[in-house]
């Protein structure tokens, strides 16, 4: 049997200045085609816009209220409710509550060493004036 348990206490956590992730999933904890994240967006922060080339994405609210942007359309997501992101389509979640927000994101399949490859396009247009 292969698989592995990963406690609360376990998972790989990352701080960013928005942020953090909490790693559940990853080609480094033995996955091939998934890579999970916990992500936690503070209040006000948010990761800005990118896309994953050779990915698939669902994001979903754990808790919180989060601006979420899909191309450049924008809605308001809160607990239980998520998004689907097609490959290569550019995307953002920010944090637009007063507390910390969460999120699971999963994406497939896995992409590098890492698990994914973010490609950061938020300081070009449309969407560095979107917001």
């Amino acid at each position: 049997m292969s698989g592995q348990f990963v406690t609360a206490a376990d998972t790989p956590r990352e701080q960013l200045s928005w942020g953090s992730l909490g790693w559940m999933c990853r080609p480094a904890l033995g996955a091939k085609d998934l890579t999970v994240i916990e992500v936690t967006l503070n209040p006000g922060g948010g990761h800005n816009f990118h896309k994953h080339p050779d990915q698939e994405e669902v994001i979903y609210v754990i808790e919180g209220v989060v601006e979420q942007w899909l191309h450049q359309e924008k809605r308001i997501l809160r607990a239980g409710d998520a998004v689907f992101i097609p490959a290569d389509v550019v995307h953002a979640s920010f944090n637009s509550g007063d507390t910390g927000a969460k999120l699971l994101a999963i994406l497939g399949p896995c992409v590098g060493a890492g698990g994914y490859v973010s490609v950061e396009v938020g300081d070009q247009e449309p969407w560095q004036g979107l917001r």
